[in-house]
């Protein structure tokens, strides 16, 4: 069994630090790394590419909505034309820093309130998927299993990788519980350890009500800028390397 695991970095911004990028980069196989419109400025995207290229971890582009302010965690009504263009921006600014460290980006993944929309919002799911196929068709895209944005991305001809996030609650329906709601997301490393096993030996997770949904996944997402998050990330790896989980990136060099 193998299973890549997944944090997003490079999410501060001037002199506002959120986590410890190069922590989590010692731990995690992918680095889903801001791209400067929901987080990051050049200066942190730049260590962000510098820290992943010295440890061998894979470097996505997260893209996400331009809100600053928000985080992008903010649902934006914004036309389809012009998201594809936002995408292929951040896309190509965060290659420019990837390159310069001596890799490049291998990978796309959505962030935030964008992540969330595109799991049922058909336009919008489109328009990233449209963006990636411009930019560069041979980028895996990394989302949630089941979601508009996978499939649109498979129809197009993408290569799909389906993701479970480690310290998030679920719904009944495989979703994300909403960080408005209380619960949401979890904090005890040993929980979410044992959670991830599950996950990955077994393709399955715990909703809110009890019951038990379906979570194939590809990739294990642990939240950067969560409380402890360096320790929750560090008690994954170790559970999931206990039980013989090779933990490897899913997009490698050759891809």
């Amino acid at each position: 069994m193998q299973i890549d695991l997944n944090a997003d970095l490079g999410e501060s911004f001037g002199r506002w630090t959120l986590g410890d990028d190069d922590a989590m980069l010692d731990v995690v196989t992918s680095a889903n790394v801001a791209c400067g419109f929901h987080a990051g400025d050049s200066s942190v995207l730049r260590h962000s590419c510098e820290g992943a290229a010295q440890r061998g971890v894979a470097i996505g582009a997260q893209v996400g909505y331009r809100d600053l302010a928000g985080f992008g965690r903010r649902f934006i009504d914004i036309a389809p034309a012009e998201l594809t263009d936002d995408v292929i921006y951040q896309i190509g600014a965060l290659e420019g820093f990837a390159r310069v460290a001596g890799t490049r980006v291998r990978y796309v993944k959505p962030h935030g309130a964008l992540y969330n929309a595109i799991v049922h919002h058909e336009e919008q799911a489109a328009a990233v998927v449209d963006a990636v196929v411009q930019y560069d068709r041979t980028l895996p895209v990394l989302g949630l299993p089941g979601s508009a944005w996978l499939r649109l991305a498979e129809e197009a001809g993408l290569t799909t990788v389906g993701e479970a996030f480690a310290d998030r609650a679920y719904t009944p329906e495989g979703t994300l519980v909403s960080r408005r709601e209380a619960g949401a997301v979890l904090h005890d490393p040993a929980e979410i350890a044992q959670r991830c096993v599950r996950i990955a030996t077994k393709g399955e997770v715990v909703a809110v009500d009890g019951s038990v949904v379906p979570a194939p996944a590809g990739s294990l997402c642990v939240h950067g800028d969560s409380p402890g998050a360096v320790e929750i990330a560090r008690q994954v790896r170790a559970a999931l390397e206990q039980v013989e989980v090779d933990l490897t990136p899913f997009a490698r060099e050759s891809a």
